[in-house]
């Protein structure tokens, strides 16, 4: 099993212990950045340039931290997103070669100084995810790019973990969903003890 499923056991053991969250993704979170999200997704006979995409990427991230995670974080509570800026540098830099310079620079005009606390990455050996995204049904727009590109983008998220190890924790997606989830609770019990959350 995948992001999705890992993402809502993530949610539903942290609100067990007393964590008042949100559930987003990205793109997307808001309705109006659910729109860009159905743009970006979309298989059309028209290529989307990598600066289209990109400038896309980070209008729907506007949106969604003006109206949804600013306001969530302003109210005491936990945000966990299906993706952020992670993913850009991901796809956008690794898969597409877009300039990192640029996205640092949108990173920083549209984020400020707000920066995800804590990052898993669900990684999983390229052929895996090709055959999951398959077996779910219809592929979109970025789920039917070639093998070599989805290896650039893990490369990539590997390297940023790699880079920035104090935040991303890796857990091997490949294995069975009790396994992953049994790293999943040993995840939500340190995050517990970083930012001292009682339990109810």
């Amino acid at each position: 099993m995948g992001k999705s499923t890992n993402i809502t056991y993530l949610a539903e053991q942290l609100q067990q212990r007393g964590v008042e969250l949100v559930v987003t993704r990205e793109p997307g979170g808001t309705a109006l950045a659910e729109s860009i999200r159905n743009v970006l997704l979309e298989v059309r006979e028209e290529s989307v340039g990598e600066l289209t995409e990109l400038l896309l990427m980070f209008a729907a991230r506007a949106q969604h931290i003006e109206k949804l995670i600013e306001p969530a974080l302003s109210a005491g509570k936990w945000v966990l997103s299906d993706r952020f800026t992670d993913a850009t540098y991901a796809y956008q830099c690794g898969g597409r070669g877009v300039s990192v310079s640029l996205v640092r620079q949108l990173e920083h005009l549209v984020q400020g100084e707000l920066r995800p606390d804590y990052t898993l990455l669900l990684d999983a050996p390229i052929d895996t995810g090709m055959s999951r995204a398959r077996e779910r049904g219809e592929l979109d727009r970025f789920e039917r790019e070639d093998r070599d590109f989805f290896q650039r983008v893990r490369d990539t998220y590997l390297q940023l973990a790699q880079e920035s190890s104090g935040r991303f924790h890796v857990i091997d997606a490949s294995l069975t969903l009790p396994e992953v989830q049994g790293t999943i609770d040993k995840i939500c019990d340190e995050l517990l003890q970083c930012w001292g959350v009682r339990r109810k």
